[in-house]
């Protein structure tokens, strides 16, 4: 099994809406990191899992859609408290549709983890394959 993992940063805001939360429930702002990890039973042509170049152009997507905004008041977290495991998700299908289909058909699976912080992450892990 082969793994490829690109990770990058970005700053974004939130609060929190789930009762009782203390200082979440304000606004604040967290200097995220995102990893990409992407698994392949095979490389393609070049030896790679993918080209990295085309993980960094996917997360750069991710990057200006959500960084410098509130959590909040962007579409995809509507109805939804903006922890960081929601977070992951929206990521993940985000990336995961970024991806070209050569891509999407040799990488089995996708981990999008993000941290908040140094202590506190959360991962969403999907399928890539139309097979799987």
């Amino acid at each position: 099994m082969y793994t490829l993992t690109v990770k990058d940063d970005l700053i974004a805001q939130h609060y929190l809406t789930v009762p009782n939360c203390g200082p979440e429930n304000e606004w604040h702002s967290h200097h995220f990191e995102i990893e990409i990890i992407l698994e392949s039973e095979d490389l393609n042509k070049w030896g790679y899992v993918c080209d990295i170049d085309d993980v960094k152009n996917a997360i750069d997507d991710i990057k200006n859609r959500f960084s410098d905004k509130t959590l909040n008041e962007i579409e995809a977290f509507a109805g939804l408290n903006p922890s960081v495991e929601h977070f992951a998700r929206i990521a993940a299908e985000d990336i995961r549709n970024s991806l070209d289909d050569e891509t999407r058909a040799r990488c089995h699976t996708m981990h999008v983890r993000i941290w908040e912080d140094q202590e506190a992450a959360a991962q969403y892990t999907t399928t890539l394959s139309a097979d799987a």
